[in-house]
């Protein structure tokens, strides 16, 4: 806690290595060939590409910390998932602070609740439609890009914004869920209850 109060605008990882990934599954078998961890590590590595760009004052230069990512298939885990986090940290008077995290987990277990949310979710979003101007009602595009959340690699109709930061893209679903709900998407921040603004208008 000391350290993280002597730098106001966060924690400046220098280094962020996911030292292992040890899979048994087929996820694992299949992320052993080149072009499918390719595939892997481009998604994770952008988000720290979105990390970066969020954070002028962390990042003034844009330079970003090193980062790599080593997946490995080990059948004997089997669907007992083991990765290690590593992070490195610049603190205050140019000290370092260190994270290592371990988890264990059975990795089908964690999947299996995202096929069913990309399932509800596309359904609702079938439902949902929209107009312009009153000029008659249409559907979202094809390309759902608020799927991106329970995906590895983001889909995005062409021309958009590709955001892979997980609290961009939970955003980006919560409050299209608020919106059609007629809920204010600010109603968290309840700014009529400091200020002087119109509670009606809120």
């Amino acid at each position: 806690p000391s350290s993280i109060s002597c730098c106001p605008s966060g924690l400046r990882p220098q280094e962020y290595r996911l030292a292992t990934i040890n899979l048994g599954n087929n996820d694992g078998k299949n992320l052993s060939e080149a072009r499918q961890f390719r595939s892997k590590e481009i998604t994770k590595s952008n988000v720290v590409d979105d990390m970066v760009a969020s954070n002028k004052i962390l990042y003034p230069d844009n330079k970003k910390p090193d980062h790599t990512v080593v997946i490995k298939y080990v059948p004997f885990v089997g669907d007992s998932k083991r990765a290690m986090d590593e992070y490195v940290c610049s603190i205050f008077m140019g000290g370092r602070q260190t994270f290592v995290i371990h988890n264990t987990c059975e990795d089908s277990l964690l999947a299996t609740p995202l096929i069913y949310d990309l399932a509800i979710l596309t359904e609702l979003a079938t439902r949902i439609q929209y107009s312009v101007n009153g000029r008659g009602y249409e559907q979202f595009n094809e390309v759902l890009s608020i799927l991106s959340l329970l995906l590895k690699a983001p889909m995005v109709p062409a021309g958009t914004p590709v955001s892979n930061a997980f609290m961009r893209q939970f955003a980006a679903v919560s409050k299209l869920i608020a919106a059609c709900a007629g809920i204010a998407s600010d109603a968290d921040l309840q700014l009529e209850f400091f200020t002087t603004l119109n509670k009606a208008k809120c």
